[in-house]
């Protein structure tokens, strides 16, 4: 596939002018576009819910653009609870799932109405005794050897994540002990997967759990939540998932497995978060030096603390020239941050066009996990985030950083004094 961007040189030259580079500027109408698509191929099942994972992108202008279109919140911490509070997204449109959670936020999702999704066995008494039990609860299944995992989020036995699945049959019975009458049951089993096949493999696991569970325990589950992991096409010769042909897949097991199994009405949830807006958010830098020495380095204004999945990874992150579109790649270069690390770069060996001091850079694909995994290592500061409106007009919905914010947790009154 061919990667585009939205906009061209001259309308981020004219934004520039107001916001410096470098910024995450995010795709307002290609974001909602894909999560009405997702909606509609899931249609078909009654009270099918995504629910936006927030850690994706922590952003409230963002979360609202989405509930807009339908969209939940699945959050994981304290401070996502309240970005979602803070979009209107309350009560049984919050999924939590969290795992080694603190006392304080089981309370604020009780406080929100939120369904809470359990991370172990041990958490049903510790949500008790700190907050109480909810109506409605979810457990997340960890299905071990029966599920292969992929290279980002590793094989479901060596993480820390999940019940088994005999402590599912021990923890729905304490549940039932204590007189909770609404059931829900979860998974997430991949980070990033392209196979399409592996959602309907994922789902059909799940479906036969349920019945099982239904027929030793007697429950009737409300809902199940697939989790996400759904993938997005970073490098340009990958193709992107199919949904719709991921939701055939599941539909065909819902009816061989559920509906056969009078275990209907079953809602469906889903919890992406790089699939809806990781494609629709670019980082736009500035070229600053030009180096040469046993390899050609680009320097740009932007640095890992920006957007630390290459780094981290060695993730591939797609690089246009704007401006240079079409112009051949005949040069190689590592385009490297200002950071303290070796790793500090965006791109390794990468063929590009020729390449100046003052070309503008766009870094595609960092709409999920780029912003949000930001930094302050040597000091950096963080971006601003931009929304391109439907309408072409463009709103900051996160300023950049100062010095100021940076040194605000630090007390240097008694700095002189100090010995």
């Amino acid at each position: 596939m061919t990667k585009t961007v939205p906009f061209n040189k001259a309308k981020i030259e004219e934004i520039i002018q107001t916001y410096p580079t470098p910024f995450h500027i995010y795709d307002e109408a290609a974001m909602i576009a894909n999560a009405q698509q997702l909606q509609a191929a899931f249609s078909w099942n009654e009270g099918f819910k995504e629910f936006f994972a927030v850690k994706a992108a922590p952003n409230p202008y963002l979360i609202k653009i989405l509930s807009q279109v339908g969209f939940g919140c699945d959050c994981s911490s304290y401070p996502e609870l309240l970005l979602s509070e803070s979009a209107g997204v309350v009560g049984e449109n919050i999924m939590f799932t969290s795992n080694n959670t603190a006392a304080y936020e089981y309370k604020k999702a009780r406080e929100l109405g939120a369904v809470i999704n359990l991370d172990d066995i041990s958490h049903i008494a510790y949500l008790e005794e700190h907050a109480g039990l909810p109506d409605l609860l979810s457990f997340r299944y960890n299905p071990g050897n029966l599920k292969e995992g992929n290279d980002i989020i590793g094989s479901p036995e060596e993480a820390k994540y999940g019940f088994t699945e005999a402590q599912l049959f021990e923890g729905y019975k304490i549940l039932q002990q204590k007189g909770i009458k609404r059931f829900g049951i979860h998974t997430m089993v991949a980070s990033n997967e392209l196979n399409n096949d592996y959602f309907i493999e994922t789902a059909e696991i799940m479906f036969k759990l349920i019945v099982k569970l239904h027929t030793q325990l007697g429950i009737r589950f409300e809902f199940v939540n697939l989790g996400g992991g759904i993938g997005i096409p970073y490098r340009p010769d990958q193709k992107p998932v199919d949904i719709q042909y991921i939701s055939n897949g599941i539909k065909k097991k819902f009816e061989e497995i559920i509906v056969a199994n009078g275990l209907a009405p079953l809602k469906i949830f889903l919890e992406s978060g790089r699939y809806i807006t990781g494609p629709y958010g670019y980082l736009v830098t500035r070229v600053q030096h030009f180096k040469q020495t046993y390899r050609d380095y680009v320097g740009v204004d932007a640095s890992m603390s920006n957007l630390m999945r290459p780094g981290m990874y060695g993730a591939y992150h797609h690089i246009t020239v704007l401006g240079k579109e079409f112009a051949p790649k005949i040069h190689t270069y590592d385009v490297t941050g200002s950071l303290c690390e070796n790793n500090d770069k965006f791109a390794i060996h990468r063929e590009l066009p020729k390449i100046e001091i003052g070309d503008i850079l766009v870094i595609h694909d960092t709409g999920a996990h780029g912003h949000a995994m930001g930094f302050n290592y040597n000091g950096k500061l963080r971006s601003a985030e931009l929304l391109l409106r439907t309408d072409g007009s463009v709103v900051q919905i996160r300023r950049a950083e100062t010095v100021e914010d940076y040194f605000a947790t630090l007390d240097f009154s008694g700095v002189s004094s100090f010995k």
